[in-house]
């Protein structure tokens, strides 16, 4: 049934309805993933969109390490929560994406019009920390868009060893894993049933 608020937003969003439906309404959290590779290809075209995020200054601390081979498959399976070792053995890829700490040092290239952005977060890295990781979960939502877009499934999960993971795949102590995104086509059955939503007048105030 369409509803009220249906017809109200139908008209207000410029994307297609195709590209709706692939990038939210249809989207789901996938469990179950086919052997058909994800190539280098489409990991290229997804960072492509993906570096656009916003981020407060320009900070850019998303890094990812992209896990495909047998031999990183058995670095990571260790550190994930049992629940999620087996899709993650199964699907064809699986994004590390971590904050860098350091992200401060690229600032005089990517915030070059304000020459003392460096010197602002240097001395400080706790609060660098909290800025890392605010902004890289800003990047993450963009990761998840990113693959859907690439016509891929996104199965992204938190239920890991964050720190040995943090050790195994950026072994210099500057990053810090947050998320895991297992990623590839969706096989049969690869969704749970779809969980309610909070209503629009439960979240939105408008003033």
């Amino acid at each position: 049934m369409t509803t009220a608020v249906d017809l109200q937003t139908s008209d207000a969003i410029l994307l297609d309805e195709h590209a709706q439906d692939l990038l939210f309404r249809e989207a789901r959290t996938a469990n179950a993933f086919t052997d058909e590779p994800v190539t280098d290809e489409q990991i290229a075209a997804i960072f492509e969109l993906v570096k656009w995020a916003p981020t407060s200054m320009n900070t850019q601390p998303l890094r990812v390490v992209v896990v495909r081979s047998e031999e990183a498959k058995q670095r990571l399976l260790p550190h994930m929560a049992e629940g999620n070792r087996a899709k993650t053995k199964a699907a064809p890829a699986t994004a590390l994406l971590a904050a860098d700490i350091d992200f401060h040092d690229e600032l005089p290239r990517t915030f070059p019009h304000f020459p003392g952005a460096r010197d602002l977060f240097a001395g400080d890295e706790e609060s660098r920390a909290r800025t890392a990781e605010l902004n890289t979960g800003l990047q993450v939502g963009y990761a998840i868009l990113g693959i859907r877009a690439a016509g891929l499934a996104a199965g992204p999960m938190t239920g890991f060893d964050a720190d040995a993971i943090s050790q195994e795949f950026f072994p210099d102590g500057r990053h810090r894993v947050l998320v895991a995104i297992n990623m590839g086509k969706p096989a049969e059955n690869a969704w749970h049933d779809r969980l309610p939503r909070l209503g629009f007048d439960e979240v939105v105030t408008t003033l």
